[in-house]
């Protein structure tokens, strides 16, 4: 309750202060629900309409992308090894399929992903879905456009951008095969929250960029993304908290997951 709490009173403080003048930063937050059959606003709060790097969250549209493209096969399928020319933290030093991808966050799987897909494909998917502000060329601090659009770079996404998408997504709107779309949801992590709600959804965490164009680790990114379902009714969700303190403890990510867990089913009853 105490955490939950904590993340309400921080978006009513974004709320406070959006659109005025400060030479100080202030948090940025929204959470946004929708409904899937009817796409009606549910509850939406904060600051939903600003677009912000999607982070981890892309691993979703990927999963479609990898299955459409046939490069994914099923939830165990391609098993890819860990090579050292990848340079990732340790945490992510170890054989990888589709499941462990979306359950860990495997950076490298991604990359390897959108290798395969190449350039003129990716951007094509990106273009197709409808993707944010569909910018898959790099550039910012000389990210990469085919391997690092979606970290901290030329793609970005709004929590209403979020909510739209995973709706075309879920009533069968996106050019992409029936499978890609039943593996995409098999690999999703699902998590358990009150009243009988099965919450499936992913994270993603990053940093704003100072003027400096280095990342400014006092303004943290944390997403929470994904549908949720009770009985016959699935709802789409999107939270987002843009801080400014750092998280030395537990990442942004996981408390903004937490947090909208927690919340969930008082939020779907607010219609």
């Amino acid at each position: 309750m105490l955490k939950k709490m904590k993340f309400l009173s921080l978006i009513t403080v974004a709320c406070l202060f959006s659109g005025v003048a400060s030479h100080a930063a202030e948090p940025i937050a929204c959470t946004v629900v929708i409904e899937e059959k009817t796409g009606e606003q549910v509850h939406r709060e904060g600051a939903c309409d600003q677009a912000f790097y999607p982070q981890s969250t892309f691993k979703l549209p990927l999963a479609m992308m990898g299955y459409d493209a046939g490069i994914l096969t099923d939830e165990t399928t391609p098993q890819w090894k860990y090579q050292a020319k990848f340079n990732r933290s340790e945490r992510e030093q170890k054989d990888v399929d589709p499941t462990i991808w979306e359950r860990d966050s495997i950076v490298w799987y991604s990359q390897e992903i959108t290798r395969k897909l190449g350039k003129e494909r990716f951007a094509a998917y990106v273009k197709n879905f409808g993707y944010g502000n569909r910018d898959v060329s790099g550039g910012p601090a000389g990210t990469d456009g085919l391997t690092e659009a979606w970290l901290m770079s030329s793609l970005k996404i709004s929590p209403d951008q979020q909510v739209a998408f995973f709706r075309r997504f879920l009533t069968g709107k996106l050019p992409i095969s029936e499978k890609a779309s039943d593996m995409t949801q098999a690999i999703l992590p699902h998590f358990a929250a009150a009243d009988g709600w099965d919450v499936q959804g992913k994270t993603g965490a990053g940093w704003m960029r100072g003027k400096d164009g280095k990342p400014d680790y006092s303004r943290p990114i944390g997403w929470f993304v994904g549908w949720a379902e009770q009985n016959d009714r699935r709802v789409i969700f999107a939270r987002l908290l843009v801080d400014v303190k750092r998280y030395p403890d537990t990442p942004i990510s996981y408390v903004v997951r937490d947090s909208l867990i927690a919340d969930l089913p008082k939020l779907a009853a607010d219609l």
